[in-house]
């Protein structure tokens, strides 16, 4: 039993004289430091003391801020991206779009919110969070190149232990923006870049895209098997060595040359080329650029990962053999003395321009890109277009071989095993040269699969007699001058083709 005696405890009157004791020592205190020391050397003591006492903080905090002055910043960008991936069931709020080229939605956040990520044994916390500006800002939709203006700020806070750090920025941050390039890759639609006139100034030219709903893939391509397989690695290849060409001093890129009659399929491979990487294609006219300048502002308007197409170089424009030297006429587009061609209203565009834009100063001005050129006469090309550097790899697109054929009828037909027909049409097709163009058309004529094949040994046996016929009428036609799918009637040989 514990007695407790009041009359051991201070009476009231005590204990207020004791407060106002202490409050008088302080209150004195208080005067003395304020007459005899500084404020600031108060606020510096009192800082001190507020240093040691505070409790530690083990966290540590990164901004991510949507936009870095007036362009995007890709950290945000692929910030949100990879934690769209992350979003839980009890988020109230998302802000979704679709425009009408793009594959899929975008989701973004539409209020602050909390997420939480793991990354090798380190836990994070992301914070979206916007607060509206005092002033408006401005900044670079790049996706349009228009100006955009936000009324918002919007960011993201990552945080994380301290001790932490380190792995964070040299590991983590790495990995989220490789895997956001991943997951907008595989939502992305590949587009078709094109050259439309602006109305910024006369003979201006600016790009416009539409989505490439090309189907042509590796597997429906009727190609030779280890020339397919040759070009596929090669691609892989170019993609995974940035830091090789960064070592080796060398811009992101390769060229290739694709050469070969018509028909054989050198825009089906450009555009199987792009379905596989995931690359945009920029389609350049070269008729459409009359200065060495606009190609200059054409090029810095591509975007990296895409692939700069020029169709039939050999004829796109009037870039001579410069071994030859062709007369100079000034307007009527050819090329004089010194190397230049010309259009009308007497603007230049010279190949020393194009040299430059291939692999000169100005082809240094983005990364990972490929360029393409094709034509139906490499021989009629300048040397100085097909050397190493500027032209990596030279593909030359052949005509059908049996293996092809076989490929086509299983993609247009579905046959996979044999056929009545294959042997005849095997034969013919080894005994000339036919494209792929001309035998796919013929494979196209029905559903059935029995009347395709039997209309298209009728086409190659027509092919055939004309040829035969005209050889031995001294035309010297040849099946090359028959390629292309074009028809051609031969009622001289008693056959009429559709």
């Amino acid at each position: 039993m514990v007695v407790v005696s009041f009359s051991s405890m201070p009476s009231t009157s005590s204990i207020f004289s004791t407060y106002a004791s202490i409050s008088a020592f302080i209150m004195l205190i208080q005067t003395i430091l304020n007459q005899f020391i500084p404020r600031q050397v108060q606020n510096y003591i009192l800082n001190i003391i507020y240093r040691y006492l505070k409790p530690k903080q083990n966290k540590s905090t990164i901004i991510i801020e949507e936009s870095d002055g007036m362009s995007s910043n890709e950290l945000f960008n692929a910030a949100e991206t990879y934690l769209c991936t992350k979003i839980r069931p009890n988020i109230e709020r998302l802000k979704i779009s679709k425009r009408h080229k793009d594959a899929g939605v975008t989701i973004k956040f539409a209020q602050c919110e909390r997420i939480a990520d793991t990354f090798e044994d380190v836990n994070l916390e992301w914070r979206f969070t916007f607060e509206e500006r005092k002033k408006p800002s401005k900044r670079i939709n790049e996706d349009t190149n228009d100006i955009v203006v936000d009324s918002e700020k919007r960011y993201f806070e990552l945080c994380f232990e301290k001790n932490c750090k380190e792995k964070v920025l040299d590991s983590y941050i790495p990995f989220m923006i490789e895997r956001a390039k991943s997951i907008r890759a595989e939502k992305k639609a590949v587009k078709l870049h094109t050259l439309l006139s602006s109305n910024y100034g006369v003979g201006s030219v600016v790009w416009d895209s539409i989505n490439l709903d090309h189907p042509s893939t590796f597997e429906t391509l009727a190609m030779d098997a280890k020339k397919k397989k040759g070009i596929i690695d090669d691609l892989d290849r170019f993609v995974r060595r940035k830091d090789f060409y960064r070592k080796v001093g060398r811009a992101w890129k390769r060229g290739y040359l694709l050469y070969g009659p018509p028909g054989t399929g050198k825009s089906s491979l450009i555009a199987a080329m792009a379905n596989y990487l995931k690359f945009d294609i920029y389609d350049l006219e070269l008729t459409n650029v009359r200065r060495d300048s606009d190609l200059r502002k054409l090029l810095l308007r591509t975007a990296n990962r895409s692939i700069l197409v020029i169709e039939d170089i050999d004829c796109s424009v009037d870039l001579q053999d410069r071994r030859k030297v062709p007369s100079k006429t000034g307007k009527d587009g050819s090329v004089d003395g010194s190397g230049h061609f010309y259009h009308p209203r007497n603007q230049q565009f010279t190949l020393s321009g194009l040299l430059n834009f291939i692999d000169g100063l100005w082809s240094s001005c983005g990364d990972e890109r490929i360029i393409i050129f094709t034509t139906n006469n490499k021989e009629k090309l300048d040397p100085a277009l097909l050397r190493p550097g500027r032209m990596d790899m030279h593909i030359h697109m052949s005509y059908l071989t049996v293996e092809g054929f076989k490929l086509l009828t299983s993609t247009y037909l579905n046959i996979t095993g044999h056929h009545r027909c294959f042997g005849e049409i095997e034969e013919l097709i080894e005994g000339m040269k036919v494209s792929p163009a001309e035998v796919a058309e013929e494979l196209m004529q029905s559903d059935d699969a029995d009347t395709s094949l039997e209309g298209l040994v009728d086409f190659l046996k027509c092919k055939k007699s004309l040829i035969e016929s005209n050889s031995l009428k001294g035309k010297g036609i040849d099946s090359e001058d028959l390629d292309g799918g074009e028809k051609v009637n031969v009622s001289d040989v008693g056959v009429v083709t559709r």
